[in-house]
């Protein structure tokens, strides 16, 4: 028996270096609408103890209904290899939403690996990555 039951997760927030840079390429990438647009608080003191002004960041709503959010922190570069955040995995409907998002991306002149067929999981997959180096996937079923 499970200690909590969830149905999955609700939100997700990546730290980020240049919180401008990052909401350019989030809303270029993904054009999601912004559930909480918390820059005008950017400089405030305190600002890195606010949760309730979202630390002077931003979080998308998803289509999923899911939240997806932006939290400037400083310098520091984004490591997958140490304790933390591995990827980040959108979901796309299908495989040719793959392939168009290959597409899409490239003539945006955003870096991408090639379409991955995942057979025993079932799924297809697409990397490339944010501006502070976070490997984001794409995920697609396979049927």
């Amino acid at each position: 028996m499970s200690l909590v039951t969830s149905s999955g997760y609700a939100h997700v927030r990546l730290t980020v270096t240049d919180i401008e840079r990052s909401v350019a390429f989030y809303d270029r990438v993904f054009g999601w609408e912004k559930a909480i647009d918390a820059r005008e608080h950017q400089g405030e003191p305190g600002l890195d103890d606010a949760p309730e002004k979202f630390y002077g960041g931003v979080v998308y709503q998803t289509p999923q209904g899911t939240l997806f959010g932006l939290r400037p922190v400083g310098s520091q570069p984004f490591r997958s290899d140490v304790t933390g955040l591995d990827h980040v995995s959108f979901a796309v409907g299908s495989r040719a939403d793959l392939d168009d998002a290959a597409r899409g991306l490239g003539e945006a002149g955003v870096a991408h690996g090639e379409v991955i067929e995942l057979a025993d999981a079932g799924i297809a997959i697409l990397s490339f990555q944010d501006p502070d180096d976070v490997n984001l996937e794409l995920t697609a079923p396979l049927s």
